[in-house]
């Protein structure tokens, strides 16, 4: 009987040090950036974006929303990532491309940051905008996130979920992308000096040691060349859920590392944005 056995992590910052994994990271967040702006400046002039809207106190708590030509078929939602701690919504609307093509309103928020404030605040303030937006949009809701988002999306249909129940009722596709889904290893990292976790909240907001709510279909994405960390954590909650009884399916985007797995967001003919928004 031959046996595989992985060794442990000794170094955790390089485990989930997305950066330093991928040649010229420094050059993705200003092209993330320009693309996005441009895309604002286009679906701005058609009068089909609505931006910095707000969802509750503080200058961060505003959304954008972008509108399909004609009658929404639904609400596609894109949560960014950063790990809790860096960007907005600003550096991905190009990324609402896709599901805009396909005939969805697609709204993507900022939320307040670590250390300003902790990770089970963050996902109040996702399932506050996520309320807010719902009452602008009809029909189904679609989530999607990615790293830091796709925790925050996956929360979103845990049993304790701070969403109403009427807006829980209408979500029925979760595409998380490159998903942090158990905080625990997080704790071994130096940038838990800005995240603050201790055990008892990386617990408690980690959706794999949770239970999901409802029958939303639950797709984890991620790139075939991402860390061994983010593959893990990409299996980890498709199966831990698919043993609770939901649909779950956990796929790996061959070619692709941390960022540029979201780039099919923008191709309405991509896997990813028929996942989301077929």
């Amino acid at each position: 009987m031959s046996q595989m056995v992985d060794a442990a992590i000794t170094d955790f910052d390089t485990a989930y040090g997305n950066a330093g994994a991928i040649a010229g990271a420094e050059t993705y967040p200003p092209r993330w950036r320009e693309r996005a702006a441009a895309f604002r400046t286009e679906l701005g002039a058609a009068g089909r974006a609505r931006l910095a809207c707000p969802y509750g106190d503080g200058e961060r708590a505003v959304y954008d929303l972008f509108l399909p030509e004609g009658t929404p078929s639904g609400l596609a939602v894109y949560v960014h990532g950063g790990y809790w701690k860096a960007f907005g919504r600003s550096e991905w609307s190009h990324l609402a491309a896709g599901a805009l093509a396909r005939g969805f309103a697609v709204a993507m928020p900022s939320y307040s940051l670590c250390p300003t404030v902790r990770i089970a605040e963050i996902t109040r303030h996702v399932a506050r905008f996520l309320d807010t937006v719902a009452a602008e949009v009809s029909g189904p809701i679609r989530l999607s996130g990615h790293s830091a988002g796709g925790h925050l999306v996956t929360r979103m249909i845990c049993t304790d979920s701070p969403l109403s129940k009427a807006t829980a009722a209408r979500i029925d596709r979760v595409l998380s992308i490159s998903g942090v889904h158990d905080l625990r290893p997080l704790l071994k990292t130096e940038m838990n000096e800005i995240l603050a976790l201790d055990l008892a909240e990386a617990r408690a907001e980690s959706p794999a040691l949770l239970e999901p709510q409802g029958d939303a279909a639950l797709t984890c994405l991620v790139g075939s060349d991402e860390l061994p960390e983010f593959r893990r954590q990409n299996t980890l909650l498709a199966s831990a859920w698919r043993g609770l009884g939901l649909r779950t399916e956990a796929i790996e985007a061959p070619g692709r590392h941390h960022f540029d797995v979201i780039d099919a967001l923008e191709d309405p003919a991509s896997d990813a944005v028929a996942l989301l928004a077929g």
